[in-house]
């Protein structure tokens, strides 16, 4: 039995790969990856992929029996390079894809979830055994502002009172490993997020108590939010999809 995941040097591939480890030989694991010299330190077979090219698609995941599609991050792009990995998938005999989805991505009003959803039923379209992981927000997405929100004396966003269940990367990669390896997921479409919430004004409460200094939350509109993010050489597509 092999299982790939791609994008695994990624922040999330990584951490994919090492729950893997810890439930299957590593002989048994494939990281597909645009560039292997990166790959080095996984520790498992390597091979090189990449979104855009789906005849190197096709090449790298011969033999693989279970594959972990981890969303890429170029947003606007995603539902087509998806759509290669599908195919490519379909072309090489892979029986079964995890996909790493949004967490209610059927109902969700994100900008981001689209694409999720063309993904999701592309996937379904294919015969290809499934399961979907629609993840919540990564807590790292907002534990990163922290050092920026010191730095400027408030913690800022666009989701007023909005309450937040968010997830360590690390949880969600162990859903992954959870679900990959156990055929009891197959056809299941899981929401996942943290065990509790917060708003982003709980979040400021919280860094002002460790930090001993007084970081208020700025509620900005989400326009506002989105011109802040790209003055800090964020890319317009995923300023506007942090701000939604």
């Amino acid at each position: 039995m092999k299982i790939a995941v791609t994008g695994a040097t990624g922040q999330l591939g990584t951490l994919v790969v090492e729950a893997l480890k810890k439930r299957v030989p590593t002989e048994n694991i494939v990281a597909l990856v645009r560039t292997p010299a990166k790959a080095s330190a996984l520790g498992v077979e390597v091979r090189t992929f990449d979104y855009n090219h789906p005849a190197v698609m096709t090449e790298a995941l011969a033999g693989i029996d279970r594959l972990v599609l981890i969303s890429g991050n170029e947003i606007g792009q995603r539902a087509n390079q998806h759509f290669n990995v599908v195919e490519a998938a379909g072309k090489a005999g892979v029986k079964w894809i995890v996909y790493t989805s949004l967490l209610h991505a059927d109902s969700s009003t994100l900008n981001l979830a689209n694409e999720h959803m063309t993904t999701e039923e592309a996937i379904k379209a294919s015969g290809i055994d499934f399961t979907i992981l629609r993840n919540g927000w990564y807590t790292e997405n907002y534990t990163g502002s922290i050092g920026g929100a010191l730095a400027g004396g408030a913690f800022i966003g666009s989701a007023g009172n909005g309450k937040i269940s968010s997830a360590a990367r690390a949880d969600y990669a162990e859903a992954a490993a959870v679900v990959v390896t156990d055929v009891i997921h197959k056809g299941k479409v899981y929401e996942l997020a943290g065990d509790s919430y917060y708003t982003l004004a709980d979040l400021a409460t919280e860094i002002s108590n460790q930090t001993g200094k007084n970081i208020p939350y700025k509620n900005l509109t989400e326009s506002e939010y989105t011109r802040i993010l790209e003055s800090f050489e964020i890319p317009g597509d995923l300023a506007a999809a942090i701000a939604s």
